[in-house]
Formats: C-alpha cells, sequence, structure tokens
C-alpha cells in the first residue's frame, strides 16, 4: 500500500488495443509537465462541464483499487436484490409484525427474485394478502439490508429491514409505532443520493428515476473523471508524488476542511437546508459542503450520549483529539503540505476508504491513537504534568491488559443510535468513559445548531426550524421560532422570504394568510415560477391551492393546481389535487385526464382510483368502473378508509346491504368517530 487514499499504484497501466497493438502508459505517476502554481489551479471536476464517466472506467487504471474498495460498506452500499447481496436469513417461519394497524410480512425467494408478501389475518384465516417485489437492496449488511421496489421508475421503501448485528427482521426505522407507510415511502434524492452513486432524477419528479447506480462509486470521493481520464489519455502526467494532479480530486491531499467536507456529505446526516437553487447532486469534493447546504442538529444541555447512525464526522469534531490535533495541524502547515491531514487526527487518518473496515484490523486504529498516546514515554514526562494527564492512558495497566490496549474499545465504545432500531455503531466521539449517571442526566433542548456552519444567517435558521417541524418534531414551537425570523416589514425582504412564509402559514394552517400575502405581493398575478430540482416553486404553488380551496376560492385553487403540476408533472399528489377541483368545477373531461394520467405513470397510487371511481359514479353512474376502481384501491390499501367507505356507497346504491352493513361494521372497529361511516350505518340500520 502506497498510502491512505493513493490514487494510484506504483506502475499502472491503460491498456489500448489500436490496431491490433497493445500499448502500454505509465498513466499518472511520472510527470513530462512543468508543475504550476498551486494557488493558480482549480480542481476540474468543480467545472460544470468535467463529465462523470463511471467506475468501470476507473477500473481500467485502477483495478487493484477497486477490487478492494467494492469489498468496502460504500462499496456494497446499495445493489439488485440478488441473492449474493442479501445478508438476511430466509425461511418460511419469519414474519414481521405492525402491532399498531395488523399488518403482516413475510419476506422470501421466489426462484431468483425476491418478494415481500403483506397480509391481514383474522383469527386464523388470511383476509388479505398482496405480494410485491423488491428490486434493490440498501445497506452493505454490516448493520442492515432494507429494501426497495420500483414501479415504473419510482422507488419506494417497503416494510422490511434486516439487522444483521440481531440476525433479525423488523420495520424499517421509522415504520414503527403506526407510522408504517407500507408501499409508499419515496426514496427521494436526498437519501438516494447518500447510499449510491448519484442517480439520475426524472425533472418534475420527487421518487422517478431514469438511472439508478449499484453502490457508492469513485467519483463520488474523487469527482467526476472526464478530465482526468481525458489528460491520461494524451500523456498528461503528474508526478503526484510531488505534485497535486488537478484533473481529480484526491481527498488525502486537500486541507482539512475540505477533506472532512467529503466525509461530512453523507456522515453528518440531520436536518438538512439546502442553499437557494442547489439540490442534493450539487456538492462535489472539493467544494465547501456549507456552499451548498447547511446540517441542523437539535443540542441539549447535559446532553453528549444520543447521536444519529450517520453522524461520525459530527461526533469526532467534538472530541479534544480532533480540535487540538487540526490546530496543531494548521499552524504548522503550509501551502506547500502536499497531504495536510497527516499533521492531524481526521476520517482518513484511521479509515482507508478503499479498503473494507472488516478487513483494516483493531491495530491501524489503536496505533492512529499511540501516534499521540504512546505509554513508552511515560518516563520522559513528570508524572503530575498536564501533559502526562492528557497524553497517556489513566487507566490501571492490569484493566488495560486484560482488554489487549483496545484504545478504541474503551474510548469509541459502540452504542445504540436514536434514529435506527436493533444496530450498534461505533461513537466517534474520543473522550474518557462516561457513567451510567452522567448519561442519565435530564435534557433540556436549547437550539437547533448547524454543524457544518458557524456563519449561518438568520433566513436558514427559519428554513431549518420549519424542516424540522415537518420532518422531525411537531412542536409549534419551532414553527414560532421560524416566523420570528422570517417577519420583516421591508417589502423586497418579504418577497425575498415568500416561499419560506407560505410554507410556514401553510403548516400553521393560516391559509387566509397565505391568501393574502400572494395578493400583497403579486396582486391577481400568479407568482414567478420556475422548475427545479427540489420542487421549491411546485410545492409553493400547491400549498397556496391547498390554501385558496379552504378559502373557498375554487378557481384560484386550480389556477395554482395546475401551476404546481405544470412545474412538477410527476407528483401524484399535485395531479390528484386537481384533478379532484376540476371535478368540483364540473371540468369532467380534464379531471377524467388526470386521473388516467396518475394510474398509467404511478399504478400503485390509491387516491387516483378512490377519486375516479366517485366521479364515474356520481356524474355518470358508472356502477360497474366505480366498483372496478374501489376494488382496485383497496386491493392495494384494505384499510384505506375513504375506499372502504365508497365502497359501502356502491353497495348500498347496488342494494347490497348486507355486504355493505358488514363493511362500515368493521371499518368503525378500527376508526369508530368517523362520522361518514357512522351515518351511513346508521341508516342501514335504520331500514331494518
Amino acid at each position: 500500500m502506497t498510502g491512505i487514499y493513493s490514487c494510484i499504484p506504483n506502475r499502472l497501466f491503460i491498456c489500448l488495443i489500436i490496431s491490433g497493438v497493445l500499448t502500454f502508459l505509465n498513466a499518472c505517476n511520472f510527470s513530462n509537465d512543468t508543475n504550476k502554481d498551486a494557488s493558480e489551479e482549480v480542481y476540474a471536476s468543480l467545472n460544470d462541464s468535467t463529465k462523470y464517466v463511471g467506475m468501470a472506467t476507473c477500473r481500467q487504471c485502477h483495478s487493484a483499487i477497486y477490487d478492494t474498495y467494492i469489498q468496502t460498506g460504500m462499496g456494497q452500499s446499495f445493489g439488485l436484490a440478488v441473492r449474493s447481496k442479501s445478508s438476511a436469513h430466509f425461511d418460511e417461519h419469519i414474519v414481521i409484525r405492525d402491532s399498531s394497524n395488523g399488518y403482516l410480512y413475510h419476506p422470501g425467494w421466489d426462484g431468483d427474485s425476491l418478494y415481500l408478501l403483506e397480509f391481514l389475518m383474522r383469527g386464523k384465516d388470511t383476509v388479505y394478502q398482496r405480494k410485491e417485489r423488491i428490486n434493490y437492496i440498501v445497506g452493505s449488511g454490516q448493520h442492515t439490508n432494507s429494501h426497495i421496489q420500483n414501479t415504473n421508475g419510482y422507488l419506494y421503501q417497503v416494510p422490511a429491514t434486516y439487522y444483521t448485528q440481531k440476525g433479525q427482521w423488523d420495520l424499517p426505522p421509522g415504520f414503527e409505532g403506526g407510522f408504517n407507510t407500507r408501499f409508499n415511502r419515496k426514496i427521494e434524492l436526498e437519501c438516494l443520493s447518500c447510499h449510491n452513486g448519484m442517480p439520475e432524477l426524472v425533472s418534475g419528479s420527487e421518487n422517478k428515476y431514469i438511472t439508478v447506480p449499484n453502490g457508492i462509486d469513485c467519483e463520488r470521493c474523487h469527482g467526476p473523471g472526464g478530465k482526468h481520464v481525458a489528460d491520461k489519455m494524451n500523456r498528461n502526467l503528474v508526478d503526484t508524488s510531488r505534485y497535486i494532479d488537478y484533473s481529480i480530486v484526491n481527498p488525502s491531499k486537500l486541507p482539512i476542511a475540505l477533506q472532512m467536507d467529503v466525509c461530512q456529505r453523507c456522515h453528518i446526516q440531520g436536518n438538512v437546508v439546502l442553499n437557494e437553487g442547489k439540490s442534493f447532486s450539487d456538492f462535489r469534493p472539493g467544494m465547501q459542503l456549507s456552499s451548498v447546504m447547511n446540517v441542523f442538529m437539535p443540542v441539549y444541555s447535559g446532553d453528549k450520549e444520543d447521536h444519529i447512525m450517520a453522524s461520525h464526522a459530527e461526533r469526532l469534531k467534538m472530541s479534544q483529539c480532533f480540535l487540538v490535533s487540526v490546530e496543531k495541524a494548521e499552524s504548522k502547515s503550509g501551502k506547500e503540505e502536499l497531504k495536510p491531514y497527516k499533521n492531524a487526527l481526521t476520517c482518513i487518518s484511521c479509515h482507508n476508504p478503499h479498503v473494507s473496515v472488516k478487513q483494516t484490523g483493531k491495530d491501524v486504529f489503536n496505533n492512529t491513537c499511540l501516534s499521540c498516546h504512546d505509554q513508552s514515554a511515560k518516563k520522559n514526562i513528570l508524572k503530575n504534568s498536564v501533559a502526562h494527564s492528557q497524553l497517556f492512558c489513566s487507566e490501571t495497566e492490569a484493566k488495560r491488559l486484560k482488554q489487549s490496549n483496545n484504545c478504541v474499545g474503551c474510548h469509541m465504545p459502540k452504542n445504540g443510535s436514536i434514529d435506527i432500531p436493533h444496530v450498534r455503531v461505533t461513537d466517534h466521539y474520543i473522550r474518557k468513559p462516561v457513567s451510567q449517571r452522567e448519561i442519565n442526566k435530564i435534557k433540556e433542548f436549547i437550539q437547533l445548531a448547524c454543524i457544518n456552519n458557524q456563519d449561518v444567517d438568520s433566513i436558514t435558521r427559519a428554513k431549518a426550524f420549519i424542516a424540522y417541524f415537518e420532518k422531525f418534531t411537531a412542536n409549534p414551537a419551532f414553527l414560532d421560532s421560524a416566523e420570528r425570523l422570517l417577519m420583516s416589514k421591508d417589502v423586497n425582504k418579504t418577497k425575498q422570504n415568500f416561499h419560506d412564509l407560505v410554507h410556514l402559514y401553510y403548516l400553521q394552517g393560516k391559509y387566509t394568510k397565505v391568501v393574502n400575502l400572494c395578493f400583497e405581493l403579486f396582486q391577481q398575478k400568479v407568482f414567478p415560477a420556475k422548475v427545479s430540482a427540489n420542487n421549491r416553486d411546485a410545492w409553493t404553488a400547491y400549498r397556496v391551492g391547498q390554501s385558496y380551496m379552504e378559502s373557498a376560492d375554487l378557481k384560484s385553487a386550480i389556477t395554482y393546481y395546475q401551476l404546481a403540476v405544470s412545474l412538477a408533472p410527476y407528483q401524484a399528489d399535485f395531479r390528484n389535487k386537481l384533478a379532484s377541483a376540476q371535478h368540483d368545477a364540473g371540468m369532467l373531461s380534464e379531471a377524467e385526464k388526470n386521473y388516467l394520467f396518475i394510474m398509467k405513470e404511478n399504478p400503485d397510487y390509491v387516491p387516483a382510483y378512490t377519486n375516479y371511481g366517485y366521479l364515474k359514479l356520481s356524474e355518470f353512474k358508472d356502477v360497474k368502473l366505480a366498483e372496478l376502481m374501489y376494488n382496485k384501491a383497496l386491493s392495494l390499501d384494505p384499510l384505506n378508509v375513504q375506499a372502504t367507505i365508497n365502497m359501502a356507497g356502491v353497495l348500498i346504491y347496488t342494494n347490497r346491504n348486507k355486504e355493505a352493513e358488514a363493511l362500515l361494521k368493521d371499518l368503525l372497529d378500527r376508526v369508530p368517530a368517523n362520522s361518514q361511516a357512522k351515518d351511513l350505518y346508521s341508516r342501514l340500520r335504520g331500514k331494518k
């Protein structure tokens, strides 16, 4: 090995077959080009014109690195659902239980295809079942295998995860406690862009993809390699033992802060706020992460123990080992330093990203500790000095030997994360072991802190409060904090904050404020909007449409729903709302076209079947088609309240009152407060 994050072996060959002649090029190491002043250089990968080439191209030259990398957690992060990819145990007795609503799940193979069977039991009888094919497995198997299905290009997480450390099947994180979204949890770019190589998202959608890679690839850490490949093919070579090759990013040669940002892109997951105009695909190695996004986490008094699974970088940066080493490194490192991280403790001081952590061995980690905390040097330091207490282990030699002098096992223990059940992960907050009494201290929320940018502005903080309310904890106090940060008497600032104010008022249920804000800023005109990767303007249009609907202004609601659909045509919720409003307005042909579009585009979207059936029954008395639609909806979602009520209506309309009564009784057993069901059931009982 030539060193951590070494991009190239000592002798590297590019094989070119030209007219049957095999030519060998020494690709990267030996320079025939003079080195330019580093201050004048900019990494080619930061230029938008530099294209991605794919891991197969990298492999042609870097085959040895490729062979070890694909065995790492990142290399194994995502793949097709085949037997060789799965770390799970399968047998006929496996049952995953959702205790909140009664759904049961059984994963299993049918030939070479992986399926998940969903079913409901009544006593000993199976009263419902649905079988869905699993297309992808996400996770290396070090902690979990989760599972994803592809429906016409739309990716959804299915309700089954295998937790490898316990050898246990269970619901995925976030599906517990009544939050089981079954086959409807969208895999959006925020999720997929960290668990995989960079996918290609369909414009105007949230979870429909053109291409989906199979695993985190080289260019996620090194940036797009188009210029690098072109340079080497043209014999534009650089002596990388002496100089930086600016055709490709080698993270080991980045300044420490930028090197950490490469890892932090995915290893500090939290409440992410994208910068204006940015998407989750915009970050490239060599950039400041804060130029694309800001990541917020809640801070509690008396609490440094709780952490989420992907918080490695954040926890490391809390450690005195990191803070002191970086301060020293920055004080003595000059611009001429080829690998600045060598003087500090960073992620790659311990982790070679090209080699699996399973193959690394404890000695590598412990030797990193001993490079500063060398016990053999104790005799040269005064016993009672500050240096002695900081540099040397205070544990007795007997206890250290009992643990084989394993620094990491004591100072970086494995423990549970607050976001993923059934797993234990290494806590990268390096410190002396903490007592259980300290852990059990009362915790009080202090603030949302940005952990990758100390100079974050007030508007970004407001967005963080809104996002935290929406994604994590629906505490109205977060919205109050956002409102204080967003409010301004300056019309120009109000216009700048328009999208965030609409989002805020919508979540607060202040629909009149949304309508008044639109009129105040734009009078009778629709706000200026554009297509974006994060569909911001489309969501604003949808929220404005909903607000007009709540204000009984159907015409204006339709105008804004149409805008939302034009900006994000593959977001089914937007089109479904538009179709429903068009039905209310008597625009039956337009409504029908939109429902049919949804059902063809996204055949598992239940509300379209429910609403289209209602349209055909209420407007055209097409009982047969309506019943067909309701049956389809209930085959996908047997506990769907509206589909059940609509089906009961069809049964009553066709004088099948006994069937309708049984259906409604079952519904009321589940949701006894539903007024529609109670009314229909009472009317049926009254006829007897």
